[in-house]
């Protein structure tokens, strides 16, 4: 704990679905802890962890909810393929139509504050803000967006790539998302700051990134101003399972978690269909998410649950089969049990790709081309010793690795030189 005098003032700001909200609660938190005054803003339906940890917190204009679920959003692109420029346009709808209330409600909180700590849709508005504030920005993510030639860009499929595209794969996908953004930005720089156009994208600040080096180690061609901490999650320590729930762990085989998050854009009946069949009477554990996929009428071997912690639940499973995204692909490797990804979009099969190599999970079952016959290979796979071994063994690494605090000690002593 520092001494009251260091303590510093800081905002955090995010935009996106509950995976991108949660690991800044949990970096929130740990900020806290350690003695700091934080504010996070954040979107409505993203902010009950926030709620539940004591983070302060202020919701931002917008509904990530409803705007996934819009024909021509996000779900739109996860229903038609994967196509980096077109997922770019979705994104920058979101954050452009609100980019002007985002950057007044940062720049009215981050009054009198040390730092911002930006993250998601709502990066470039951070980094205005911090430029009017005349304040430290720090980048983090929880995927890597830092060129390297180690790996081609999340965004784009990770097999398809030839190794001399990787570094250039960064840039390209990279100064997409900011050609999509730009006009908004400069609109609400303009209008909320007086701020001249930002003409290039920004390059040059810190960034943290709240992932396992155990999943991804640090590039070594990375810059020193960017750094892999570890995945940031705050260790639940009472929780009071849903009802039954404890009753249905304890009456059989440790069961299968099945669950896609905030994924949308798919066929829910279709979906449905799919798991049950590839279930085969398995006992499982099904948490519907945002996804739409009715719940009643479901066999008695298959418990629904609401929202749950991960590291809580997860070690209980004999298998994780989920969406592919950053948070739940960290949570289900260090809860030391085999995956089984289905990968919609976005970042989703770079980590798919990731848990595949590690040895961790079968090869991905893409969203597009899930059916009962490909996903009950899967689920069988995820049961092989050899792979629920190093599942165990990747589980215990990660488990040691202590992101948080790395994160917190990174982000003192930047802004201490300050």
């Amino acid at each position: 704990m520092i001494e009251p005098d260091d303590a510093m003032k800081l905002v955090v700001i995010t935009y996106g679905t509950e995976g991108d909200t949660r690991p800044l609660v949990a970096l929130c938190r740990a900020l806290m802890d350690a003695g700091h005054r934080v504010q996070l803003l954040a979107d409505r339906n993203t902010l009950s962890t926030a709620h539940a940890l004591g983070v302060p917190a202020t919701a931002l204009a917008g509904d990530i909810r409803g705007t996934l679920d819009a024909d021509n959003a996000i779900g739109k692109v996860v229903a038609d393929g994967h196509s980096p420029g077109r997922a770019a346009r979705a994104l920058a709808g979101i954050a452009n139509a609100h980019a002007q209330a985002w950057l007044k409600a940062l720049v009215e909180a981050g009054q009198g504050c040390d730092g911002i700590v930006i993250s998601g849709l709502a990066g470039f508005v951070g980094l205005s803000a911090a430029e009017a504030l005349r304040v430290p920005a720090i980048g983090t993510g929880m995927i890597p967006l830092t060129a390297t030639a180690e790996f081609a860009h999340p965004f784009l499929p990770p097999r398809l790539v030839p190794r001399w595209l990787r570094r250039a794969s960064h840039e390209f996908v990279n100064g997409m998302l900011w050609r999509a953004f730009r006009a908004a930005t400069n609109c609400a720089r303009a209008s909320v700051c007086g701020l001249p156009p930002q003409r290039t994208l920004w390059k040059g600040h810190p960034m943290l990134y709240g992932v396992s080096p155990t999943l991804m180690p640090q590039p070594a061609d990375w810059p020193g101003y960017a750094m892999v901490c570890g995945q940031w999650v705050h260790e639940t320590q009472d929780v009071t399972p849903p009802a039954g729930l404890a009753d249905f762990l304890a009456q059989g085989e440790a069961p299968v978690y099945v669950g896609f998050g905030s994924m949308m854009g798919f066929n829910p009946t279709q979906a449905r269909e799919a798991i049950v069949g590839a279930l085969a009477g398995r006992r499982a554990v099904f948490q519907p998410g945002w996804s739409g996929i009715e719940t009643s009428g479901l066999p008695d071997h298959i418990f629904v649950v609401g929202e749950t912690p991960h590291q809580w639940l997860f070690p209980k499973m004999s298998a994780v089969v989920h969406h592919g995204g950053s948070g739940t692909s960290h949570s289900a490797a260090r809860a030391g049990v085999p995956a089984v990804v289905v990968p919609f979009a976005g970042d989703q099969p770079f980590w798919a790709d990731r848990l595949w190599r590690l040895g961790v999970a079968p090869e991905p079952v893409p969203a597009r081309q899930l059916n009962v016959q490909r996903l009950r290979r899967a689920i069988d796979a995820a049961q092989d010793a050899r792979m629920r071994a190093k599942a165990r063994e990747v589980g215990e690494r990660m488990r040691a690795e202590r992101g948080l605090a790395v994160a917190v000690n990174k982000i003192e002593r930047l802004l201490s030189r300050t």
